[in-house]
């Protein structure tokens, strides 16, 4: 059994004035995807500046259809006994799959504006985004958030605030998936000549199937706990469909043309 580390959510303090390290990750996130992004934006037509422009209403993307997404899968009670508690964002929620939502908006608004296909822009995307979700699932895991399910395991460790049993890190299985394995595939692929929407497809394909698995070891969120047969999470519910895409995706990309700008 390992112990669990012992960090302080808060990275700096100036008085009143606090930066958890989660909302750092997201910095992280946001600031590796505008260097690789710039790095290929030639490759589609873009430049620098389009890029950082992108990356900003991506942002507000990911933090509107997040905290959405949220309130409507996760804490809709919550939200219609009081209307106010989904701007105070400081307690905590946020969902991904809202955020996907936004992006994916977000995305499709600039690609007409810049009159890319969409998939191509996509396609650009999607390799950029596995380092912010490895990153904020560290955040997760700093902020003793997303508890893990009892284990035997060897890297089990006691849960801060729970009963002294050993837990699997489900956060940080999710940092691995979810943000390296996936960064690694999803780059290489868009590294070789690929057909249009591949590299979307396989991000559906693989984070649904990596979030799916992991939520077999994760605790259900308290307020929903098993939503049906025992064992189905509302995690894994929101991410059947993306697993659907992703395949239907994927089976597209067959017929379209081959993007050599590797």
């Amino acid at each position: 059994m390992l112990s669990y580390p012992d960090i302080d959510p808060v990275a700096i303090s100036l008085g009143p004035f606090q930066v958890h390290w989660y909302g750092l990750m997201y910095v992280v996130g946001f600031i590796a995807a505008w260097f690789l992004g710039r790095r290929r934006a030639e490759r589609i037509g873009l430049s620098s500046d389009d890029v950082g422009d992108l990356l900003f209403y991506a942002a507000i993307g990911v933090v509107v259809g997040g905290r959405l997404g949220y309130a409507l899968f996760y804490g809709l009670p919550q939200w219609l006994a009081d209307p106010l508690w989904i701007f105070r964002v400081w307690d905590g929620g946020m969902s991904f799959h809202g955020g996907l939502v936004g992006v994916l908006l977000a995305a499709l608004w600039f690609a007409r504006k810049k009159r890319l296909a969409f998939f191509t822009l996509t396609d650009f995307v999607a390799p950029l985004v596995p380092i912010g979700l490895g990153a904020g699932r560290i955040g997760n895991f700093i902020n003793h958030e997303l508890p893990g399910r009892v284990t035997t395991l060897p890297w089990g460790m006691p849960f801060p605030g729970m009963d002294p049993a050993p837990r699997h890190p489900s956060s940080l299985y999710e940092a691995l998936l979810e943000g390296a394995v996936l960064f690694a595939l999803l780059w290489w692929v868009s590294s070789i000549p690929r057909r249009r929407g591949l590299v979307s497809g396989l991000f559906l394909l693989l984070y649904g199937v990596f979030r799916f698995l992991v939520e077999f070891v994760r605790l259900p969120d308290p307020q929903l706990g098993f939503i049906a047969l025992g064992w189905l999470t509302m995690g894994m519910l929101l991410t059947l469909p993306m697993i659907a895409a992703g395949i239907a995706l994927i089976a597209w990309s067959r017929g379209q043309p081959v993007d050599t700008t590797c």
